[in-house]
């Protein structure tokens, strides 16, 4: 028997002794990550990394510069570098780290190498054809890769949905509106819809194309809007209707339509911050601008410019370009953790990040938000340094989580205003969007111009339940229990039957 006590003791021991050095490693490992976190916050007090995209983004950097004959050679052959070092074996290119061929970037990619100078019998040209050939070739592209080889004279615009510019002017009880759509979408397609109704043609300097990517000559094609869905199909067969009768749309509407268009993008171009703040509708705008005659020094299209190249990350052999900025994310994730890991010893850090936060808070500027809550006082924060337009509920929760687990009654006003606008945004179904409310116009993923798929901001559950967990801890009244009880009952009827609940922005279920 006291042979039995005594190896159980010290089996007891040992692992006592295992947990001691577990939580040892584990509090190293804190303190290291607490550490590097500190050491990177800016004199401002914001935090701010890196946002890296797929190829895309970096590929329509150079189509951008060939459209404008705007050419930087040292920055095109930084930006080719980052291209082709991220060619999967395979020969294409896909939208996210190791996953699988994507057809429209791996257009976007070729082209941009061939701009670039690539030589199109080189090893990686060769394989990157073949393989898009294989797969039914450049024809098969989505939309947006096909406005911009219209731009580039590469496939004619029939290939291209009739999107006239006069939807800038329709109102939002009409079915296709530029408020039944999402903000990106909103932002990317005002200044797209004018250059697509103008027929604009890109520069292309060097008069490079690229018709050894189509199985038979672009204007042979017939196939360029394959069907989805019934609806799909009907909608096809009444865009084409559209799109025959574009002549007979007056000169006179149609300059209206440029002019709307045209005044809806300078009241949001957002300064040196961009329209939307995301690359492809600053892109859009800044092309827009020139069409309609803003010379490079105008201060609207010196600023387009400027927010584009504000998104360069230039090394000294790769260059890439981000699809935005994230410090208003990050600096609230990054408060939220430091105060886990050491309130104490984090305080200053934190307190200068929140501060920095809270002079960012959008209290009463204009957003299209209001265009559905015009009577409900702002208190919502962006994602990036600048998008006064466009506070989203996921940040806002997230800050003002972040200032309310601080527990300093300075940011009282600031957690006050942001749980006020959060439950004021929430939609008819009891789940919270990223930017709009009741943003549910399904039926639009139905038209030609959204084979995308991501035309529409509908309620999503990982956005719910951050603004769930703000507004349980921003009231200790009450005041919010019914909003609350209807998005517990939304996030309910939306789990899987596995268990897990989808992650919208990604596929994380965890």
């Amino acid at each position: 028997m006291k042979s039995q006590r005594g190896s159980v003791k010290s089996r007891e021991s040992r692992e006592s002794m295992a947990q001691d050095t577990e939580a040892q490693f584990l509090d190293a490992a804190l303190a290291q990550a607490r550490d590097r976190i500190l050491a990177e916050q800016a004199p401002e007090g914001y935090w701010c990394w890196p946002l890296e995209a797929d190829c895309t983004i970096p590929s329509e950097y150079i189509l951008m510069m060939h459209f404008m004959d705007e050419i930087d050679r040292v920055l095109e052959e930084k930006l080719a570098r980052y291209i082709r070092a991220r060619q999967t074996q395979e020969g294409g290119w896909p939208l996210y780290y190791d996953g699988h061929f994507d057809m429209s970037a791996s257009v976007k990619a070729y082209y941009a190498l061939k701009l670039a100078g690539d030589d199109v019998n080189a090893p990686h040209m060769a394989k990157a054809r073949a393989l898009i050939l294989e797969k039914g070739g450049a024809a098969r592209a989505n939309v947006f890769t096909r406005i911009a080889l219209a731009q580039f004279g590469q496939v004619p615009w029939r290939a291209i949905p009739f999107m006239p510019v006069e939807l800038a002017m329709v109102p939002r009880w009409f079915p296709i509106s530029l408020a039944k759509v999402s903000y990106w979408s909103r932002t990317v397609m005002v200044p797209l819809l004018g250059l697509c109704s103008l027929k604009v043609r890109a520069r292309n300097p060097r008069g490079i194309g690229i018709s050894e990517l189509f199985v038979r000559p672009a204007e042979e094609e017939h196939n360029y809007f394959p069907v989805r869905s019934v609806m799909n199909y009907a909608l096809c067969k009444l865009e084409r209707v559209g799109f025959r009768l574009e002549g007979v749309i007056p000169r006179r509407l149609r300059s209206r339509a440029l002019d709307r268009a045209e005044a809806w993008i300078v009241e949001r171009l957002n300064g040196t911050g961009g329209l939307g703040a995301i690359f492809p509708a600053m892109v859009n705008a800044y092309e827009f601008l020139a069409v309609r005659g803003y010379g490079p020094e105008h201060p609207y299209r010196r600023d387009a410019l400027i927010a584009i190249q504000k998104l360069l990350l230039v090394g000294e052999y790769e260059a890439y370009c981000q699809p935005c900025v994230s410090p208003i994310w990050d600096t609230g994730l990054v408060c939220l953790a430091l105060m886990e890991v050491d309130r104490e010893g984090t305080k200053e850090a934190v307190t200068r990040g929140l501060s920095w936060m809270r002079e960012r808070q959008l209290l009463d500027a204009p957003g299209d938000w209001r265009d559905s809550r015009p009577d409900l006082p702002g208190g919502g924060w962006p994602f990036q340094f600048e998008n006064g337009h466009y506070p989203d509920l996921d940040d806002t929760s997230v800050v003002a989580w972040a200032m309310e687990d601080f527990g300093d009654p300075t940011f009282g006003e600031s957690i006050r205003r942001a749980a006020e606008w959060v439950a004021g945004m929430q939609s008819r179904n009891g789940g919270f969007a990223s930017f709009d409310v009741d943003n549910t116009h399904y039926y639009l993923n139905e038209i030609p111009f959204a084979d995308h798929g991501a035309l529409l901001d509908p309620p999503t559950s990982d956005v719910t339940a951050r603004c769930v967990t703000l507004l349980s801890r921003a009231a200790s009244d009450g005041r919010y229990r019914a909003v609350i009880e209807r998005a517990i009952a939304y996030l309910r009827s939306e789990q899987e039957e596995y268990g897990a609940w989808f992650g919208r922005w990604g596929t994380n279920y965890i």
